[in-house]
């Protein structure tokens, strides 16, 4: 898994996006057991609290769960990291359209915008 993580912005939730986009798109599946902590701590480069901080969120939004003495596994039921996903979808949605707005941009506008950045092809 590739942890590429923006510095400017809390890592933690920046794990969780990470985790429940694989969860969500495949890459990682239902039952699965997840890489300790300290695995994904190296790989990733940052605390291993922080990982477990992580972890312990995605428990909480039943993405995953714990199995005492054996690790962290993917919950069988992946409808949480969907739904988690797609919420993170659309508030960045909402948050480019605002920006649009804030520099002036109409609804017609940003549809070019976003033609003219995929080739042509909306």
């Amino acid at each position: 898994m590739d942890w590429k993580l923006d510095k400017s912005r809390p890592i933690c939730p920046q794990l969780c996006e990470l985790i429940c986009v694989a969860v969500a798109n495949g890459t990682i599946v239902a039952g699965e057991k997840l890489l300790s902590v300290r695995e994904i701590a190296l790989a990733a480069g940052v605390n291993p609290n922080t990982v477990q901080k992580s972890f312990e969120e995605l428990e909480r939004r039943g993405v995953i769960h714990s199995v005492r003495g054996s690790g962290w596994y993917v919950n069988e039921n992946t409808n949480a990291a969907a739904v988690e996903v797609n919420s993170l979808r659309m508030q960045r949605t909402r948050d480019y359209l605002a920006a649009m707005a804030q520099l002036g941009c109409d609804p017609e506008q940003i549809n070019q915008y976003l033609k003219e950045c995929q080739g042509g092809t909306l």
